[in-house]
């Protein structure tokens, strides 16, 4: 019998990472409207939208959200669904970013509308 030790297991080479990203085409108004309802979702996208690509926990930092990385994880869940944002591995860390051309070949002016948004509106 051969047992393989990790020497970290907590990074396995493999991530189970079962969402798929839609592409602009599959993209659908009432999902992506849906995703940036939330306050922490939409704070999350105009920080990406302004700063470029990010890695998590820098984007929980930088905006001040006090919640937990699986809640955090969740939301980002909800956009990559939608496809308002796009997630890559690079080592240990997640690297996030909008996915503004896609979105505004889908929905032209949309996502430009919704960044826009002066952040004291939001709730």
């Amino acid at each position: 019998m051969v047992v393989e030790l990790l020497a970290n297991p907590r990074y396995a080479r493999s991530v189970i990472d079962d969402v798929t990203e839609p592409v602009a085409a599959e993209f659908e108004l009432p999902r992506v409207l849906a995703a940036l309802a939330d306050r922490h979702r939409l704070a999350t996208v105009q920080y990406l939208a302004r700063t470029g690509e990010s890695w998590c926990s820098r984007v929980m930092q930088d905006i001040g959200l006090e919640m937990s990385k699986s809640t955090f994880s969740h939301h980002l869940r909800i956009l990559r669904d939608a496809g308002v944002v796009s997630k890559r591995m690079e080592g240990t860390k997640s690297f996030m970013c909008v996915r503004k051309a896609d979105l505004d070949a889908r929905f032209p002016g949309l996502i430009d509308s919704i960044l826009n948004v002066d952040a004291e509106m939001v709730p």
